[in-house]
């Protein structure tokens, strides 16, 4: 998959890094699987699920050819967590950055990193993700602040048996208008299974990547009888953090749909046993805070393994309790290793007020009072287009939540959670300092707390407990910031604005229009076209490039939907199809997903592609036969091949 290897050498302080170009190609494909034993089709790469991990090292320039063939859906690729640098063009949000990728169609993705950390990439168009679009990303420091031996990633996430676009439908549907409530997920995932296994070699210190790639649920991990160190933070390392044995008060992870947290685990000298590995959500989000019942088949977690020996019996589980808010360790005491000061003085400080409501019998989130909804322009190219006698002004946006600050200003940011439930929210292009955060039921921002840190933790997501607020900070210095490290190939010459959204990372909620939109420097604006193969797509998806929200000039919206309409078609497209569940029918025995049968001419697109090689070939998913629920396997058993991940063969990891 790694086409180019072209070294760069790059002097920086104390180390020498080779920088590369990795080269990717990717076909967006369906592939048939069962990640918890039951069958149904996912979204993967080369007909391959789950997808693949991509692994970086520091200052690596990134190519990544996408071709979508999943024929019925259009798709994107966000790449989560990384502040693209002069290449805001390449964040990958359908609709804000760049236009929905059609069935049939190819784009190119072109960055560099300049971060370190874990990362992942995902879909960000219309609540597809969830059907298996997503991946981890890992970018290697040359120079960590503590040492370890090895590493591995550990993916969580809820699991639905139906696909996004009828979930979609029923939820934003009228029936579901007054409730509100999102649909409960079949399973929970560990490593994209129910089955995993992680083995380890006694007496090492290992680097465990914890993902968070969920949906909706609010995850707590537990490596049996292990203790942790936390080390990092979505992409930024943070002064160690030990987190004590059991499970007490402070002594849990938690985790929620786009955080990562990187932990040092030392393994056992004694491998005479193997240890489970504890995915568990908090029911009270899904069942209490949500006035609805348990029903008697809920599953609460999931469990993987920490096998130190394959021969050797899984240990019986021992019984969990319930999870209660105090015993999850509190993130806003996760300082930053670079111990960076307190961004002051405020310049501009945006308070959301963020809450639910029913609009045209549709439940909805709101911003202060507004929802969200796409543009038919995507808003960076509204930012590009309109001129600078309008870029400045909010209404040529939309109703897409605009909030225009301008270059180098200290931005505070309020969110007041007026909902009965949790919001992890995310920034893109940016980390945040974290002032403060209340517990639950702590109310409206009224002021300071008094035990504000002068080295404020930094992340991109953030957890807002509900009836609650965050206070965050950031400085609008993306796109004119330099990075940490000397290696970006224009620092300092592409001066232009950015768009970047800001959005709670519950998929339910994204597509209840709970998310606003960063205009960041727009008095930076100079001429600039987005690649041509970006507009192509555009053309492709009927989309207009120029103009504002509605494609019109000026502050005439004339033709924009302003309208909350019951159901959603999520991705399928063509996007304007009714929306009767007749038309959309997910079941995937009337859908044809063997790509062989697919013809999608490329030939008006030649993107230096010719050798790329989209091998459709159907992937082996056979189930093993069922094993005596009375039996408790040996590892060895239950163990499967690392490439399959479907079915219930599981996954095996060996580091």
């Amino acid at each position: 998959m790694f086409k180019s290897g072209i070294l760069l050498a790059l002097l920086q302080p104390s180390v020498f890094v080779l920088a590369k170009v990795v080269h990717l190609d990717w076909n967006i494909t369906w592939v048939w699987t069962a990640p918890d034993g039951f069958y149904r089709p996912m979204i993967g790469i080369n007909n391959q699920w789950p997808c693949p991990q991509v692994d970086l090292d520091l200052g690596d320039r990134v190519i990544v050819d996408v071709h979508n063939g999943l024929g019925n859906e259009s798709t994107g690729i966000h790449w989560h967590g990384l502040h693209q640098y002069m290449t805001g063009v390449m964040d990958g949000s359908t609709q804000v950055t760049q236009c929905p990728l059609p069935p049939g169609e190819r784009m190119r993705y072109d960055f560099t990193v300049h971060q370190t950390g874990t990362y992942w990439y995902h879909s960000h168009n219309m609540g597809q993700y969830p059907d298996g679009l997503r991946g981890p990303i890992v970018v290697h420091d040359p120079c960590t602040p503590f040492e370890y031996d090895e590493e591995f990633v550990l993916l969580t996430g809820d699991h639905y048996h139906e696909q996004m676009p009828r979930l979609l439908n029923e939820y934003l549907s009228l029936e579901n208008g007054e409730r509100g409530v999102e649909p409960l997920p079949d399973s929970l995932l560990i490593g994209e299974s129910t089955s995993s296994i992680y083995k380890v070699k006694p007496n090492k210190t290992y680097l465990v990547r914890w993902i968070c790639i969920g949906n909706f649920a609010i995850n707590a991990l537990i490596i049996y009888d292990h203790e942790l160190t936390v080390v990092e933070t979505d992409g930024v390392w943070t002064d160690p953090y030990p987190l004590g044995p059991g499970i007490g008060n402070g002594t849990l992870l938690r985790c929620m749909p786009g955080m990562r947290v990187s932990v040092l685990m030392r393994t056992k000298a004694d491998t005479s046993r193997n240890y489970p590995i504890f995915s568990i959500l908090n029911p009270d989000q899904f069942f209490e805070y949500e006035n609805r019942t348990m029903p008697d088949d809920f599953k609460t977690n999931a469990t993987a393994w920490l096998v130190y020996d394959e021969d050797k019996p899984l240990s019986p589980l021992p019984e969990l309790p319930n999870l209660a808010d105090e015993n999850f360790a509190d993130d806003v005491r996760f300082y930053p290793a670079d111990h960076e000061r307190i961004f002051e003085p405020v310049e501009h400080r945006i308070t959301l007020n963020t809450g639910n409501k029913t609009i045209n019998g549709v439940h909805r989130f709101t911003v202060n009072g507004e929802t969200y909804l796409p543009p038919k322009t995507p808003s960076l190219y509204t930012a590009l287009t309109v001129g600078p006698e309008y870029v400045s002004n909010p209404q040529v946006y939309g109703h897409v939540n605009p909030l225009v600050v301008r270059k180098g200003q200290v931005i505070e940011v309020v969110i007041n959670n007026h909902h009965n439930n949790f919001h992890p929210w995310h920034l893109h292009g940016h980390n945040y300092q974290v002032i403060q955060r209340t517990a639950i039921n702590g109310g409206d921002f009224a002021g300071y707390f008094a035990n504000v840190s002068w080295t404020p933790m930094k992340r991109d997501t953030v957890v807002v407990q509900n009836n609650g607020h965050v206070v965050i900070r950031f400085r609008a210095d993306n796109p004119d910031k330099f990075p940490r490290t000397p290696i970006c190939r224009r620092c300092g010459t592409d001066k232009i604005l950015r768009v970047w959204l800001l959005h709670c990372h519950l998929e339910w909620h994204v597509e209840a229009g709970l998310t606003a939109t960063l205009i960041e420097a727009p008095e930076e604006l100079r001429e600039h076209s987005p690649p041509v193969d970006h507009l192509r797509v555009c053309a492709a998806y009927g989309a207009p490039t120029r103009g504002n929200a509605a494609g019109n000039e000026g502050i005439n919206l004339l033709g924009l939907d302003t309208e909350v309409t019951p159901g959603s078609t999520g991705a399928l497209f063509p996007s304007g199809r009714d929306s009767d569940s007749s038309e959309r029918d997910s079941d995937s025995s009337e859908r044809d997903f063997d790509s062989s049968e697919r013809d999608f001419d490329s030939s008006e697109r030649d993107f230096d592609s010719s050798e790329r090689d989209f091998d459709s070939s159907e992937r082996d998913s056979d189930s093993p036969s069922e094993r005596d629920s009375n039996s408790r396997p040996r590892a060895s058993e239950r163990a499967g091949t690392r490439a399959n991940g479907g079915g219930r063969k599981g996954r095996e990891t060996e580091y």
